[in-house]
């Protein structure tokens, strides 16, 4: 089967994020398909941008046929449209052109934004192929409730209009939400074409060497000084930004200063990492300790000191339809257990009971948990923790993902 995913940020490991699509798109070859990824030659989440210097660029990725469409740089908001407009008016121009090179049987829509069902449905519609809508985000509701645009806004006007049309003329709507049907529905979906594949994670990253690598000489200390204390570790590992929730954290921390057993740790960095520091010295709270972010590569073997993992978010009416972080995912195969702090009803944490559930930005009720779970035998928070790992193994490894993708098909 010939597979063309329409992704404008897509990654690889040598360019970086986003990583989805190339995950999924290297299982899809494992079985024998043959897959091309459309993506634009700049996004702000790449750690490294292709050299691209025509308008349509061929690079093949470990057997993924990649064809970069050249677009302008952004540093701005506007420009940031501009760029988005111009690599959806770009592959319309060239859908023809496409649609005779790779002849496909699924054409994928995936650009976070929904723009791109334009031009992948005028390519599945030349070729016959079934179209796919695949949601990452909710647009236009996530820059109404993140960017505050209103709704009579001229771009999130256009957004909705194609998020419309998306729904109505898909085959198959894929979202990484488990619970955002009923918003699809709203919007013309018809009974029967929603699906949720969420996000997954690669094997090979999780083997045992990598539990063994080595971290940084500082991380090491402190993670050495706190084992020796007999300190049970509440960590986080990601971006210090105000969705994460990290203030609640710092408040839980505060309230349990006077617990000796327990003691915080945040590795990262991100522009409330000034904020959280300063908030921490103000308060003269001696439990909470800062680590620089670490690569990737090393996110097994950072997760592996943590006794109890956090994840949070402010409140937002949009984790109501689900959320499918990748540190969840971290957490999970590194057998922690977890306070989450969000918003989201009957979460995966509380299905699986892999941790606590707690309301968003309360950071009393988060210290509640962590102190819930430190009180626990170490038997029982490891119990707790497996009941996570276990899960992530049986359902969200990428090779039992991509195969739940195309059998929606069928």
């Amino acid at each position: 089967m010939n597979i063309l995913l329409i992704n404008h940020y897509a990654g690889s490991p040598k360019y970086g994020m986003e990583f989805r699509p190339y995950y999924m798109a290297r299982e899809w070859v494992k079985m024998g398909h043959n897959v091309t990824i459309i993506c634009a030659s700049y996004s702000h989440l790449r750690l490294q941008e292709p050299t691209v210097e025509k308008s349509l660029q061929v690079e093949i990725v470990d057997g993924i046929k990649y064809i970069w469409i050249k677009v302008p740089t952004y540093n701005s908001s506007v420009r940031r449209i501009i760029n988005i407009l111009s690599f959806v008016v770009k592959l319309k121009y060239f859908s023809k052109k496409l649609s005779n090179e790779i002849i496909p049987d699924v054409v994928i829509a995936s650009s976070t934004y929904p723009l791109d069902i334009y031009p992948a449905k005028s390519i599945a519609k030349r070729t016959r192929a079934k179209l796919c809508y695949e949601v990452h985000d909710i647009w236009p509701l996530s820059p109404m409730v993140i960017g505050g645009y209103p709704k009579w806004h001229p771009f999130i006007i256009i957004m909705q209009m194609a998020e419309n049309k998306a729904c109505k003329c898909c085959n198959k709507l894929v979202s990484l939400l488990w619970n955002s049907e009923s918003h699809f529905r709203e919007h013309g979906l018809e009974k029967g074409k929603f699906a949720c594949v969420p996000n997954g994670f690669n094997m090979e990253e999780w083997t045992n060497d990598k539990l063994s690598m080595h971290l940084p000489s500082k991380h090491v200390e402190l993670f050495g000084r706190l084992k020796n204390e007999g300190k049970i570790v509440v960590g986080f590992a990601g971006g210090f930004a105000a969705s994460g929730a990290l203030k609640t954290l710092i408040a839980a921390a505060k309230d349990l200063r006077d617990y000796d057993q327990v003691a915080f740790v945040l590795v990262g960095k991100g522009p409330e990492e000034h904020m959280l520091k300063e908030l921490v010295v103000n308060d003269n709270l001696k439990n909470v300790f800062f680590l620089p972010s670490v690569d990737k590569s090393l996110i097994p073997a950072l997760d592996s000191h943590f006794g109890i993992a956090y994840m949070g978010g402010i409140h937002s009416v949009l984790h109501k339809y689900g959320t499918s972080p990748n540190k969840l995912l971290d957490y999970m195969l590194s057998s922690k257990p977890i306070v989450q702090a969000i918003d989201e009803p009957n979460s995966l944490v509380e299905r699986i009971m892999c941790g606590i559930t707690v309301e968003a930005e309360n950071s009393n009720a988060t210290a509640e948990a962590i102190l819930k779970i430190a009180n626990m035998t170490p038997d029982e928070r490891r119990i707790m923790g497996e009941r996570g790992k276990r899960y992530a193994l049986c359902n969200l490894e990428y090779g039992i993902l991509a195969k739940k993708f195309l059998d929606t098909f069928n």
